[in-house]
């Protein structure tokens, strides 16, 4: 070996290559595609990072549902919601139109335009807060406008509207109401017998559930077990029970007063719908001028709609000479009237009405209320200035 071709040799020790590497930085290999990541991705230790190159590949048929899952898709909303919200949805979709304006997916800008206009029409808070509701609820998530600026505009709306305007609560129908309304539903002839003895049992069930139209509407025959002390009905669903887990409601029998007594009036109406061949399917359905009770082909089937038990509930008030023009009577009064009477007698009609436990309704609008009428301290000053005149 030439001196040119010396190598310098130098003492060295062999290492672990972990121990080798420990202080440099890690190397990582390349990624396939374009990382599919936010500022919200989190990775743990060995995770790989999510790419286009591995995300799925999807086809037309990944997006397609049957015509069937779409009319399910449509109908799965409650139904009065699904009309609410149908209705205010078609109400934004023509003003965007006649706005030259884009309604699906709208810009914030376009959504906080809207409130303003329902604003400048002097629309109801609470209806502009659905029809909110309604436009958001629209959009795919992601794509929904934002609130911020709605929300102030319709804060200063209210305060504005309470101060102008009083709120109208329907009539509670009370029970001197009751009976006078369960009064007109008297026949002159066969033809006149089915919706009378109808229209007696759905006021006198409807006002011991404390039930809403709808609960009415949906009910069926084997929804009932009619005994001689009172009628336990299984709501399947409600507005606080969406999930159609089901419940019951127990409505005693009043012998003290047949004439609004619930199982009577039931046992009556259950007794015409055999006659007819019915026993069971709708519990309330149409009927005829004739006095008939057809099979119906619509998609309500035999039900008799929510609208149609307001209706009903109307109708006997007007007879009844029980509702106030200024004020009518509506369906609701048979939720709000022994609502008012459980509470009054220093019970919670909470079960009894199927409010959502610790219901904030029923608190605010049935008990305090009750409770302060009994704790007045007007009462109390009377009392004593009696009991001071009779000594």
């Amino acid at each position: 070996m030439s001196d040119t071709d010396a190598v310098e040799v130098v003492d060295a020790e062999l290492v672990d290559d972990n121990e080798h590497t420990a202080g440099l930085p890690a190397v990582h290999q390349p990624l396939e595609g374009r990382p599919l990541i936010t500022r919200h991705t989190m990775l743990a230790p060995g995770d790989p990072i999510p790419t286009t190159a591995t995300a799925p590949r999807y086809s037309e048929a990944d997006f397609r549902i049957s015509q069937k899952t779409k009319e399910r898709v449509q109908g799965s909303g409650s139904e009065n919601t699904s009309r609410t919200y149908g209705s205010a949805r078609g109400q934004f979709e023509a003003w965007c139109r006649g706005q030259g304006r884009v309604h699906l997916p709208c810009t914030t800008a376009t959504f906080v335009e809207y409130v303003s206009h329902l604003i400048d029409r002097d629309v109801a808070p609470g209806t502009i807060n659905v029809a909110m509701s309604a436009i958001r609820t629209w959009h795919e998530d992601g794509q929904q406008p934002g609130t911020k600026q709605a929300r102030e505009m319709l804060r200063a709306h209210a305060r504005n509207w309470a101060r102008r305007k009083s709120p109208k609560q329907a009539p509670a129908i009370r029970t001197p109401m009751l009976e006078a309304m369960v009064g007109t539903c008297t026949w002159t002839d066969d033809r006149e017998r089915p919706k009378a003895l109808r229209d007696a049992a759905l006021l006198t069930l409807g006002w011991g559930m404390l039930s809403r139209r709808s609960e009415l509407a949906h009910l069926l025959i084997e929804n009932l077990t009619v005994e001689d002390d009172g009628v336990t009905v299984k709501v399947a669903f409600s507005k606080t029970d969406q999930e159609a887990h089901g419940e019951s409601t127990f409505v005693p029998a009043d012998p003290d007063s047949p004439a609004v007594c619930p199982v009577r009036c039931v046992r009556a109406w259950l007794e015409e719908l055999r006659s007819h061949g019915i026993t069971s399917g709708a519990l309330f359905r149409q009927i005829t001028r004739g006095g008939n009770i057809p099979v119906r082909r619509t998609e309500r089937g035999d039900f008799l709609s929510p609208d149609a038990v307001g209706a009903i509930v109307k109708g006997r008030a007007a007879l009844a000479g029980v509702s106030d023009p200024s004020r009518p009577v509506t369906g609701h009064g048979l939720r709000r009237g022994p609502a008012q009477e459980i509470a009054e007698a220093h019970g919670d009609p909470t079960s009894q009405g199927r409010w959502a436990a610790g219901s904030a309704t029923v608190r605010k609008h049935y008990v305090k209320p009750a409770q302060d009428k009994a704790k007045n301290p007007l009462r109390a000053a009377r009392a004593k200035a009696r009991e001071q005149a009779d000594n």
